[in-house]
């Protein structure tokens, strides 16, 4: 990795920022939305009432926007330094293990962003309509169950891949 452009340098930091910042915001997004509900049901807490409801939901509304936004950033930034860097994923293995988990993992979250694209749209509307908000956010649980559990693993697991670099091959060039 060290013979490679300062662009890919750029894209590279950019990457690992932004998807720092998604998992942190992925990690509190999911830990909010589920001190909502109790039980296999998805039943809405005992103390949450319609007169506090809209409140909670816009509150809501800023860790839901950075997931998708830094998300948003995070993937075009990864490819765009896969594809600047130059570094071939037969002789880094790392590299290629964490391609293979973002194309694999892309089209569930994406699925998982329309569902936020949704939400954000009631929420920023005038009049948030709390059953929308609800069943959107009951969806979001229900439809993928523990993906986000196994995304955010998974994610974390490149920064292992990124500092220790295993099934790196070293050609004779760069010995």
């Amino acid at each position: 990795m060290k013979n490679i452009p300062t662009i890919a340098k750029f894209f590279a930091l950019l990457s690992l920022i932004t998807s720092t910042i998604w998992i942190g915001s992925y990690f509190s997004r999911l830990f909010l939305v589920y001190q909502l509900f109790e039980g296999p049901d998805l039943v809405i807490k005992s103390y949450i009432t319609d007169q506090n409801i809209g409140g909670i939901f816009y509150s809501l509304l800023p860790s839901i926007l950075v997931t998708f936004i830094s998300f948003i950033l995070m993937i075009p930034s990864f490819f765009l330094f896969i594809i600047t860097s130059k570094l071939k994923l037969r002789n880094n293995g790392w590299l290629f293990i964490i391609l293979i988990a973002v194309i694999v993992t892309l089209p569930f979250e994406i699925y998982l962003m329309i569902i936020d694209y949704k939400l954000i749209m009631v929420l920023n509307s005038s009049i948030i309509n709390t059953q929308a908000v609800i069943i959107l956010l009951r969806d979001r649980i229900k439809d993928l169950s523990s993906f986000p559990l196994m995304i955010i693993t998974c994610y974390l697991s490149f920064y292992y891949f990124l500092i220790f670099q295993p099934l790196t091959k070293i050609t004779e060039n760069e010995k």
